[in-house]
């Protein structure tokens, strides 16, 4: 299992999330992003603890982190390992007295304990396969040419208008999906990514 250090780009939402936000990863040996859907509590957290703002009582992470180091339980490194029905699965890996332990977890609840202990983050290279999302380069002189080019439908009217060959529909979400990674829509993006694997594997 060959495994590829991410850092968080960020936190995004929109109105059409239901107060879900997108954690966006990327690579730092790479182009790709890997944008994974999370509550509102755990988006808190990681953002208080990025931006250095210590809250009156200690969240459920803070005090994770201080347990850890009352009993000197360090924590070593997150590694993004699962992915099953559009649903991540992540390991905390902790050492206590030399031992290494691996303790299941959301990635969630497992970055916010990361950004904690400053340990480093990973995803399995399968993982960023099938769920990474690569921003192409624009070749130059292709801006000119994109600025004179009708704008592209939203990715809601899109999917809407989809013809019902999975071939032609394959290909209007990959659109549609490009569009959405080009505007930074990143919660689009992650819905449409899903959509693209839910046609692979029922072709």
């Amino acid at each position: 299992m060959r495994k590829l250090q991410v850092d968080i780009l960020g936190l995004s939402t929109s109105p059409h999330t239901n107060g879900a936000y997108a954690l966006i990863l990327y690579e730092l040996e790479g182009k790709r992003k890997l944008p994974i859907i999370i509550g509102g509590f755990e988006a808190q957290a990681i953002a208080l603890k990025l931006e250095n703002i210590k809250p009156p009582r200690p969240f459920t992470h803070d005090l994770f982190k201080n347990i850890a180091d009352a009993f000197h339980l360090h924590v070593n490194e997150i590694i993004i390992d699962e992915l099953h029905n559009e649903t991540f699965y992540a390991k905390v890996v902790c050492e206590l007295n030399g031992e290494l332990h691996e303790i299941d977890a959301r990635p969630s609840d497992a970055i916010a304990i990361a950004v904690r202990f400053n340990a480093p983050l990973y995803v399995t290279e399968e993982i960023m396969d099938e769920a990474g999302i690569r921003e192409e380069q624009k070749e130059e002189g292709e801006e000119d040419a994109d600025a004179d080019a009708a704008p592209l439908e939203e990715p809601e009217e899109a999917l809407a208008a989809l013809p019902l060959t999975p071939e032609a529909r394959l290909d209007e979400l990959q659109t549609a999906l490009a569009d959405a990674i080009q505007s930074e829509n990143y919660e689009e993006a992650a819905r449409l990514r899903d959509e693209i694997t839910r046609l692979k594997s029922s072709s």
